[in-house]
């Protein structure tokens, strides 16, 4: 899609929502679930999902990548995660992994494939935490893009808000990993990933 198809559709975009539906919108937000997937421009979590405005509260992040919990961190990713499920409530967390995905394939070669990108090289390399996974990945890295998404639940599990509303029942976390070819959607189940 050009970038002036884009803007065409901002353009009408409110001539494509009911009023009600902006009221209900303006009114507050109550999601149900928060989302927290990679950034990467093929992963639309409504299409994925059939989510309506305002049931996810979405994090993107490089990788889907899960900071260390530090309470005196000044760290976006953190902010977010507290603020949906402190503040918002909600009931579930899904981590969102993908196949074919950059930063797994960068964690996996190692700093050489990171040069031109030592931002991005920095980031991976403060906040990833990261399983081994099989000596010859596949070219879709999925046994590696599944491995980093139980190591980001791993790392969820650390944010004492979540362990708490876990241990309550109030919270329940989830590992999806998605798989851009064929558009399939695993969940982690009883030490598998298994179709959703």
């Amino acid at each position: 899609m050009e970038f002036r198809q884009l803007v065409q559709h901002a353009r009408t975009h409110s001539l494509r929502r009911s009023p009600e539906t902006g009221r209900r919108l303006a009114a507050g937000q109550s999601p149900t679930a928060l989302f927290i997937t990679c950034a990467d421009s093929r992963i639309v979590t409504a299409d994925i999902t059939g989510a309506e405005p305002g049931s996810l509260f979405e994090l993107r992040t490089a990788g889907n990548v899960i900071p260390a919990y530090h309470p005196e961190s000044a760290s976006s990713e953190i902010a977010t995660i507290e603020f949906a499920v402190v503040q918002l409530g909600v009931t579930e967390i899904v981590v969102c992994g993908h196949s074919h995905c950059g930063a797994v394939k960068a964690l996996h070669a190692g700093r050489p494939a990171l040069d031109h990108l030592p931002n991005m090289r920095r980031w991976l390399a403060s906040h990833a935490r990261f399983r081994s996974g099989t000596a010859r990945p596949d070219e879709a890295l999925r046994a590696e893009g599944q491995q980093h998404v139980l190591a980001q639940l791993d790392e969820l599990g650390d944010y004492p808000f979540v362990r708490e509303r876990v241990e309550s029942g109030d919270l329940r976390v989830h590992g999806w990993f998605y798989d851009i070819e064929s558009g399939e959607v695993f969940a982690h189940r009883s030490d598998l990933f298994q179709p959703l």
